[in-house]
């Protein structure tokens, strides 16, 4: 049984857009702000490679409400197989390499996996 079934079989629901998320990971990043411009050239240049990687069903980045430069990738991945073979991945290494040098505080990775999806009243 793949992993994709394992949580599926475990009672992990379908989120209600169609398929099955295993892993979201989230990465909080906090830039110097007079880098902020230049992480999002980087991003435009590499999300979509980043969305076509095997196993990347979802891909976006936000900016925090108070403090615009921190950002906050969100990324989808069918298994938590697929996210390691991206963080291993040539893609990642360049990007990130070209990413940490922007930071002014360490970046902070959760993963999660959905447990509930509530519809909509």
């Amino acid at each position: 049984m793949n992993t994709r079934s394992r949580y599926f079989e475990a009672g992990f629901p379908a989120p209600s857009y169609g398929f099955i998320v295993v892993l979201i990971r989230l990465v909080r990043m906090t830039f110097r702000p007079d880098r902020l411009d230049d992480f999002r050239a980087l991003f435009e240049m590499a999300a979509p490679h980043i969305r076509a990687y095997p196993g990347c069903l979802h891909l976006e980045l936000w900016q925090d409400v108070r403090f615009s430069n921190i950002l906050t990738t969100c990324s989808h991945w069918e298994t938590p197989e697929a996210l390691e073979a991206y963080r291993r991945s040539r893609l990642f290494r360049d990007t990130w390499a070209r990413t940490t040098p922007l930071f002014a505080a360490p970046p902070v990775a959760y993963s999660h996996l959905p447990t509930l999806i509530v519809p909509a009243p």
